[in-house]
C-alpha cells in the first residue's frame, strides 16, 4: 500500500468537491495505491443521506467519479474529463458505514480511458460499480488547463 499525496492543495482557490480537503461542503477524499488499484476509504455523514439513514445515489456517483479520475491521473500520468459513466446500485448504503471504494484502469482506447470502480460497505458487500470512461489529455495540455502537476507530485519519493 502506497499513500497518494495530494498535489492539488498547493494551488490558490483549489476547493474541488471530490478530493479538496479544505472544502467544507466536499468529499474530502484521500487515496492510496494497492498493486493495480486506487483505493479510498471514506466515512458519509448525515450531510450526504438521501432517505433516512441511505447514502444519496448521486453521492456514490461523485465517490466513483471521483476516484476514477485518480487512476487517470496516477496510472495514465495525466489528465481528463468525465466522458461517460454507467453506475449500478445494487444496495442501499448506509450512512453509518464506512466504505471502501477500489478502482482500476480496465482499457485504453485512443484518448479514451474505461476505468471500473467498486464500492463496498465495511462487511465488504458491493453495494455499487461503474464504468467510468474519461477522455484523457495529452500530458502538455493537461499541465496547461488542468495543472496536472506531474506524476512525480502524487508520492513521497522519500519513502523507500
Amino acid at each position: 500500500m502506497r499513500k497518494i499525496i495530494n498535489p492539488y492543495t498547493q494551488i490558490p482557490g483549489y476547493n474541488c468537491f471530490g478530493c479538496a480537503p479544505d472544502n467544507s461542503l466536499g468529499l474530502k477524499m484521500e487515496f492510496y495505491e494497492e498493486d493495480d488499484f486506487v483505493c479510498c476509504d471514506w466515512q458519509p455523514s448525515d450531510a450526504f443521506q438521501g432517505y433516512k439513514g441511505v447514502l444519496h445515489g448521486g453521492i456514490q456517483h461523485a465517490l466513483m467519479d471521483e476516484i476514477a479520475s485518480w487512476v487517470v491521473q496516477t496510472k495514465l500520468k495525466t489528465a481528463g474529463v468525465t466522458s461517460k459513466m454507467e453506475t449500478r446500485f445494487l444496495k442501499p448504503v448506509a450512512i453509518t458505514n464506512r466504505l471502501h471504494l477500489k478502482a482500476r484502469l480496465q482499457a485504453v482506447k485512443k484518448v479514451f480511458a474505461e476505468i471500473d470502480v467498486c464500492l463496498y460497505n465495511e462487511d465488504n458487500v458491493l453495494c455499487s460499480k461503474a464504468v467510468v470512461t474519461y477522455y484523457t489529455f495529452g500530458e502538455d495540455e493537461a499541465k496547461e488547463k488542468f495543472y496536472y502537476p506531474g506524476h512525480e507530485n502524487f508520492f513521497d519519493t522519500h519513502l523507500a
